[in-house]
């Protein structure tokens, strides 16, 4: 059936894949502003590493179950894997309001992690089932939209309420109600994409293999998984450290929330434009200047000294993120044959969302030893370099476009 066709007739169910996956991204974005600062405020956790430890459970747990969430999906179904993932997430909001110590928070992030895995590696995975290969970008553009775009909102609401009212319990009482609307309508409104135990879902090919394979033995998929890797290894650092590097800059609280929304929110937003113009002009060059953008803005953010010019900086580094984050997915989504693209894609966001963990656990480490802005230095230095890597090992990936 033509791409034309398959997203005409499945627009509906598309439709509400990204309204599903709106609350998923609001999950992880009542933590942007405010986590951080609990560690501080409420638990008197000063070293940088320990306050970053919640993102490093919450980066290996995504990490894992991004991995095995395809073969999961594929034995029971990926509506299925998508209401455990909601029903997992239904106790965190209670757990961070009611924590009476920093071990809660963490346990609360390896339930997070393990909702983000599962309910946004099925919004993209079913997405990519319903829209066929010509439209693969424009409807992972979407869906990174729709989260992203929750993310930065939710880190604004949440800043604003803890501005009002304190950092608990208040800001997380909007997590409870997205818990229960993903829940309700992954249950009554969405349609499985694939039936459990159909060959067209089924992977021709080993776990282990497709790991290798995804991992190193193929340079293209090498070079998308460290550029993810990368990426996300940045956002690790960028969650955790900004709010303190701000904090530390004498900025408020709601002057914060600002510019930590502002980031996802470009991020968000703009993937709307990037997604499909990745379908249009190729994949390599978006995601090589995506890179090299991301980098250079966190060395300029290092470099400012007002409230403006970091937000301007927020705004360059959610650009690049903006380039690379559907168009890396959609090029392993190119490279991968059908039958083990969903193993594929978990490996990829495996190595992405273990880039979290390392990014926060690297970036703390670093903060403690050198200082917060040193540790940003050497990040943004990275990220420059993932994207020579780029530049150097992929070839432009539409061109072998598989359906």
């Amino acid at each position: 059936m033509k791409s034309e066709n398959l997203l005409r007739i499945n627009g509906a169910q598309i439709a509400m894949l990204v309204v599903v996956n709106l609350f998923v991204g609001g999950m992880v974005g009542l933590e942007r502003t405010v986590l951080p600062l609990v560690a501080q405020q409420d638990f008197g956790i000063l070293g940088k590493s320990a306050a970053v430890s919640f993102i490093i459970s919450f980066g290996v747990v995504k990490a894992l179950s991004n991995l095995f969430a395809g073969r999961i999906a594929d034995a029971i179904g990926r509506r299925r894997l998508l209401i455990t993932g909601w029903l997992i997430g239904i106790p965190i909001p209670f757990l961070v309001m009611f924590a009476p110590s920093w071990g809660w928070i963490v346990f609360a992030n390896i339930l997070l992690g393990i909702n983000q895995g599962f309910c946004w590696s099925m919004t993209v995975n079913m997405k990519i089932d319903l829209a066929g290969p010509k439209y693969r970008g424009l409807v992972v553009g979407l869906n990174e939209f729709a989260g992203y775009f929750a993310v930065s909102v939710t880190a604004l609401l949440s800043g604003y309420i803890a501005s009002a009212y304190g950092v608990r319990p208040q800001p997380f009482y909007l997590g409870v109600a997205y818990s229960l609307i993903g829940l309700t309508l992954s249950i009554f409104v969405i349609k499985n994409t694939k039936s459990a135990g159909t060959g067209g879902s089924s992977s021709p090919i080993s776990l282990g293999k497709a790991f290798a394979i995804t991992t190193w033995k193929n340079k293209q998929l090498f070079s998308a998984s460290q550029a993810g890797f990368m990426t996300n290894f940045k956002d690790g650092m960028a969650w955790g450290l900004f709010p303190l590097f701000f904090t530390s800059q004498g900025l408020d609280l709601k002057s914060i929330g600002i510019i930590v929304a502002v980031y996802p929110g470009a991020w968000g937003l703009l993937q709307l434009v990037s997604g499909p113009l990745s379908d249009r002009i190729g994949r390599k060059w978006m995601i090589s200047a995506g890179m090299f953008i991301q980098g250079g803005a966190i060395l300029s953010i290092v470099s400012m000294h007002s409230f403006f010019s970091w937000l301007f900086g927020a705004f360059l580094l959610g650009l690049g993120t903006a380039l690379v984050y559907p168009t890396l997915q959609a090029a392993v989504s190119d490279l991968a044959h059908a039958e083990w693209r969903a193993s594929a894609l978990g490996v990829y966001r495996f190595w992405r969302d273990f880039g979290y963990a390392a990014g926060a656990l690297v970036a703390g480490l670093l903060a403690d030893a050198l200082g917060i802005s040193t540790s940003m230095i050497v990040v943004g230095l990275l990220v420059v370099i993932s994207s020579l890597i780029t530049v150097s090992l992929l070839r432009e990936t539409l061109a072998v476009k598989r359906a």
